[in-house]
């Protein structure tokens, strides 16, 4: 299906032999171009962008347990076009008021038993979006044993990938928690090293330009899906969570009552720029099943992430929450075995300490039944909604403002309703939530704004584990915005000035300061401790107490995957800017920083060594100069209301 000369004649054939087999959409600027077509009695789509290929011809279709909708299939019929017009406002993230526009069409074709299939297909200015739906009476339930998608690529293009752990391995049997390293600009049809395949999102570039693959609304009846690691001639298939990926005795594939419907698959497809500022990870989610006023997105405080298990003690918290006082941070995590090294009373003692200093505390748990063998504790007491609810209850009456649940067993489709469940009696509760040892967010924080951040990447504490990590930190930090943290947050647990214990650290200071703009996340742990603070300059803390994680925009200024990045962001009418150099290499640059009104303002930058800071005065323009050492990074900070100097 995917030589030249076989497209040209089927599409020639379809559209000439056969009416109502083939079908177009465009976005509303007309660039992008979705064809959907029935062909030999399967479904396929293939996708343009400025009259060149993003996608070839790719599939599309289910199969249930009691019916085949992805071959045999007949009478492809499609409604007429409609604009999707839909505004919404975000509690975190890159862009606080979104405008989501786009064209939509709904196909239906049938079996040879009559039965049915719908597939809503939308195109907007940034990209392509399509889900399934499965009529049917209501109380019969359905089993997904196959989908037939595709993502079927050019030979030539590229792609950003990030292997899925196998079920089972690592630390404990903690994996799949999306914590592998990602391989950079591979050929497409490059076998994933791990039988469980690739995560979402995925990148590729194309003849077309980049696209970013994932999805979006996972209702808790579906399970999370993924890549195939095998991708023929660059066709990539989706793919399933592994057997031990569920909770006990739960189920691991969709299953739910008819009317059934797919999360949506998501292609955002442009530029760089287009790709990276794309909001279609949410503008496809659920809608907020509440507002939430509460929810108060901020930094914390942190003592694990360098000091780890031993610093978990009451008077050490008792520090950190002095620290984040100091700072201006609102929250302060207290990690694993509080509950055994510190206890529920003395941590409520802390809770009120910590009031009086306008800070909160943030308690872990271990989510885990049976599907691993960690041993942390609070462990066990959310499994089920008594449980989950008596304990939040709890901590509410405590002063607890929210929790971080750890060790998840995978994109099952009981493990994705077990997400939901603890996030929607947290939210009754009125208390924030941080997933680790967890899979991809995929658009829930606009469902339930009290999701502030998951962790589903290989983050700091990796670096704090191996050397490896740690040398290979800058480069993978540079690939983060193009992928991981472009639709959902991403807690990385950014920033250390000290040096690791037992680990060389090879990013600079500037580089580490860069970090918390560069990197979205609903709740940013920094990871340098309070006595490491202490030793940076003064201009340094004072940058560090005053960063928004809610911002109104954000541009990708320049970059590429892997190898650096520049983001520039606005809250209210003061805007950040945030770059980091992955490789090796100094590197110049020219920034474009005209969009922002004449300004003077401050840049931080790395000194004459990786572990000092120079400070220096910044204007906008259209030519600003920018030099990065190797593994290096800036910051600059332009306020409102102070027009350049003219002299």
């Amino acid at each position: 299906m995917k030589r030249i000369l076989l497209l040209a004649i089927l599409s020639l054939c379809l559209t000439a032999c056969g009416a109502g087999q083939s079908y177009k959409l465009r976005s509303a600027d007309g660039r992008i171009v979705v064809t959907l077509g029935l062909s030999d009695g399967e479904l396929y789509y293939r996708v343009s962008r400025d009259r060149t290929v993003v996608l070839e011809e790719s599939s599309m279709g289910l199969q249930l347990e009691d019916r085949d909708l992805s071959s045999g299939l007949r009478k492809l019929t499609a409604s007429t076009a409609t604009q999707i017009a839909e505004d919404y406002v975000l509690r975190q993230g890159k862009q606080r008021e979104i405008a989501y526009r786009s064209n939509q069409r709904v196909f239906q074709v049938e079996n040879a038993d009559g039965q049915m299939l719908e597939i809503v297909l939308r195109v907007s200015a940034d990209g392509v979006a399509f889900r399934y739906r499965v009529p049917g009476e209501a109380g019969q339930v359905q089993t997904v044993v196959e989908e037939t998608t595709s993502f079927a690529f050019a030979p030539q293009s590229r792609a950003w990938l990030q292997p899925v752990a196998e079920a089972q391995t690592g630390f404990a049997n903690t994996n799949p928690s999306y914590e592998e390293h990602y391989r950079m600009d591979v050929p497409v049809g490059e076998a994933s090293p791990s039988p469980a395949g690739w995560v979402f999102p995925a990148l590729f570039h194309t003849g077309g330009g980049w696209a970013l693959v994932s999805e979006a609304d996972m209702d808790g009846r579906y399970h999370a899906s993924r890549l195939q690691a095998e991708s023929p001639e660059g066709e990539y298939r989706i793919g399933y969570p592994m057997a031990p990926e569920k909770f006990t005795d739960g189920a691991l594939m969709a299953e739910a009552e008819l009317p059934l419907e797919s999360p949506w698959r998501i292609i955002a497809i442009g530029d760089l720029a287009t790709v990276v500022q794309s909001t279609l990870g949410t503008d496809l989610a659920e809608p907020a099943i509440a507002p939430m006023p509460w929810v108060k997105p901020g930094f914390a405080s942190w003592s694990w992430a360098l000091l780890k298990d031993s610093s978990v003690n009451y008077d050490t918290q008792k520090r950190f929450i002095d620290y984040a006082a100091e700072m201006g941070w609102p929250y302060i995590l207290v990690d694993v075995n509080w509950d055994q090294n510190i206890g529920y009373d003395r941590v409520a003692e802390l809770a009120d300490y910590a009031a009086q200093k306008n800070v909160r505390l943030l308690l872990w748990y271990n989510s885990s039944g049976a599907w691993n063998q960690t041993e942390y504790t609070p462990k066990g007491a959310l499994l089920s909604r008594k449980q989950r609810r008596a304990e939040f209850a709890r901590l509410q009456e405590m002063g607890i403002a929210g929790i971080k649940v750890d060790f998840f067993a995978g994109d099952g489709q009981s493990m994705i309703a077990y997400y939901r469940d603890i996030l929607a009696d947290a939210a009754d509760y009125h208390l924030l939530v941080n997933f680790h040892g967890a899979t991809l967010p995929r658009g829930l924080q606009r469902t339930y704004p009290n999701l502030m951040t998951a962790e589903a990447v290989h983050g700091f504490e990796m670096i704090t584990f191996t050397q490896e990590s740690a040398d290979l930190a800058a480069s993978h930090m540079a690939m983060l915005p193009f992928t991981r943290n472009v639709f959902d947050p991403m807690d990385f647990t950014p920033t250390v000035f000290s040096e690791i214990p037992n680990i060389e650290r090879r990013t600079s200071n500037g580089f580490e300061l860069a970090l918390p703009v560069l990197f979205q996340s609903g709740l940013q742990h920094i990871a340098e401790t309070d006595e490491g603070m202490a030793q940076v300059p003064g201009y340094v803390r004072e940058y560090l107490s005053d960063i928004p994680v809610v911002w109104d925009e954000s541009h990708l200024l320049d970059g590429f995957p892997g190898e650096f990045a520049v983001i520039a962001r606005r809250s209210g009418d003061t805007w950040f800017v945030a770059g980091i150099n992955g490789g090796k290499e100094r590197r110049e640059l020219q920034l474009d920083l005209s969009f922002i009104d004449p300004r003077v303002g401050e840049q931080i930058t790395d000194g004459d060594t990786p572990r000092t800071f120079a400070r220096s005065e910044v204007e906008t323009g259209s030519a600003v100069a920018v030099d990065m050492r190797g593994h290096g990074g800036f910051v600059m900070k332009f306020p409102a209301a102070k027009l350049a100097s003219n002299e």
